[in-house]
């Protein structure tokens, strides 16, 4: 039951289909706009019917047909959910497909962070076969399988694409001798997509072929993509910087022209894009792409104005604590490896925290230290074994002191505090407004309060051991390594855990020294066994 890819050496138009072009008017942009070249300006009322008929040929002899184990893509490859939901429609007589980014992922030899499905039966009927199953959205709809512990997105035939307008049925009468529905009917589902990578496994688009030159085009012209539903503008950052894909200099001039647009999503529609950057394995790409196209402004207002600010005022400098941090949250996470939204809301409170109340490397240490090993006399102990002098400026504001174990104790516990803090100070604006205060010439373009009031009462509650009583930290981790199911369910145990590791591996990056900075001399265990 292996999936083929199919890929056609020339247009799809014929003569014979102009009746239906007609009526397909939305279609036939996307077909211009994908045979265009680069930069080429598309005029749609120079098309005429009579020009396209005398200028493209349709000829299905010419298609190219490949079997899936022929593009490397193996049956293993793919979850076992994902055939249960597969092998249930087919066996009930309909046609069912592996679609778009998985089938782009399983090609460039990368884990898909999940399936998604389309088939001919319809949303009523795909809820009749599957009993733990319900239809979300309303502009896209699509049924959501739940099959053990996994949800399958299926999207039918018959619903996808409801926003495009003045769109008749296209009767069997009408499909010439050379093509038949069932292609056509994939022909459109495709040229409904976004971007050309992602309409992969019936290629009309040339997405092979910007698939091996790492380049993302849209379907129809950007800016009519982007206008059309500016979730695509996130949703084709996130790709690209999880893929490190280029993109054409039109997508690029239409995102910085329709940046703001994205304002009038839901909030819950931008965290959910936010949290596919930040919590599958691309954080770091995702907020550069993020900065250069001034979307971070709007979404995390102060962090931008943050990374503005360091730029401007240390351009020598090869690293920036919060960067840092992002860079090794990706070392532990992947699309098929994600985490909660807890993990890196945890990470910018902390390091929100530092921001306003610059810490001593020890405590910061110590702190890590604690929330990694779970038992507080082990997390001390290491820490002042193995702590060395990180310079990020302004986040550590010495180097390590001489204290005593209970003042030490005495700092992390203020120190939890302050990021308790700092986790509510995320969801309000007025915080926000106090914290921007800091960066006078980085004014928020949105105001936007993206992480709710559950969301960051569920970070601080993290801390609390730390902060009300550091000694009650008395269980010792006995493993170490990740459980990424408890991760994924956001488990606090499993989070503060790898959170600690976190924040110790971005202590540890500094050990490559800068001229100037200073070296502490330290005892103990090689750092590397710790995170064997």
């Amino acid at each position: 039951m292996a999936a083929r890819i199919f890929r056609r050496k020339q247009p799809f138009f014929s003569p014979p289909l102009l009746s239906r072009i007609y009526n397909l008017c939305p279609y036939l942009k996307r077909w211009k706009h994908t045979c265009s070249k680069e930069g080429e300006v598309v005029r749609l009322r120079d098309i005429t019917w009579r020009s396209i008929a005398r200028e493209s040929s349709y000829d299905a002899a010419t298609w190219k047909t490949l079997d899936s184990s022929s593009a490397g893509i193996m049956n293993s490859d793919i979850s076992s959910p994902t055939w249960t939901v597969l092998k249930i429609l087919q066996c009930k007589g309909f046609d069912a497909y592996l679609v778009g980014g998985c089938v782009r992922d399983l090609l460039l030899k990368r884990k898909p962070k999940d399936f998604d499905i389309v088939t001919t039966a319809s949303l009523k009927q795909i809820k009749k076969n599957f009993h733990r199953s319900r239809v979300v959205g309303r502009r896209f709809p699509i049924c959501h399988v739940q099959i053990r512990d996994c949800t399958v997105e299926v999207s039918s035939f018959n619903t996808t694409g409801r926003h495009v307008k003045e769109r008749e049925t296209t009767h069997s009468s009408q499909i010439p001798t050379n093509c038949d529905e069932k292609d056509f009917i994939r022909w459109k589902n495709c040229m409904e997509r976004d971007f050309t990578i992602n309409g992969v496994i019936y290629d009309y688009i040339d997405g092979i072929k910007d698939l091996k030159i790492c380049k993302m085009h849209t379907i129809i012209p950007a800016h009519l993509s982007f206008t059309e539903d500016s979730a695509r503008i996130l949703r084709g950052l996130r790709i690209a910087a999880r893929l490190g894909l280029q993109f054409s200099s039109e997508i690029t001039a239409a995102i910085h022209e329709l940046s703001s647009s994205i304002m009038t999503l839901p909030k819950s529609r931008l965290i959910m894009e936010l949290n596919f950057m930040l919590a599958y394995g691309a954080a770091e790409p995702s907020i550069h792409l993020l900065q250069k196209f001034k979307l971070l402004e709007i979404l995390l207002p102060f962090h931008a104005a943050y990374l503005a600010n360091q730029t401007k005022s240390q351009p020598t400098r090869s690293s920036i604590m919060l960067m840092d941090i992002f860079s090794n949250l990706d070392k532990v996470l992947s699309a098929d490896r994600p985490s909660d939204s807890t993990l890196w809301l945890a990470l910018l409170a902390f390091h929100l925290a530092l921001l306003d109340h610059p810490q001593d490397a020890l405590v910061v240490w110590t702190f890590s230290s604690i929330l990694y090993h779970g038992l507080w006399s082990k997390g001390m102990q290491f820490a002042r074994e193995n702590a060395i002098y990180a310079k990020f400026v302004p986040e550590i504001s010495t180097s390590l002191a001489t204290i005593s174990d209970e003042s030490l104790l005495e700092e992390v516990s203020h120190l939890a505090s302050l990021v308790k803090s700092s986790s509510i100070a995320l969801t309000s604006n007025d915080a926000l407004q106090q914290s921007m205060a800091r960066y006078p010439n980085q004014a928020s373009r949105s105001g936007l309060i993206l992480v709710s009031e559950k969301m960051g009462k569920n970070v601080a509650k993290l801390f609390d051991n730390l902060e009300k009583d550091i000694k009650s930290c008395d269980k010792e981790r006995q493993k170490y390594n990740i459980d990424y199911e408890l991760l994924k369910k956001g488990n606090h145990g499993e989070t503060r855990f790898v959170l600690g590791k976190i924040i110790m591996d971005t202590m540890r990056a500094k050990l490559t020294r800068e001229p100037g900075d200073i070296i502490t001399e330290t005892t103990g265990p090689v750092l590397s066994k710790l995170f064997l």
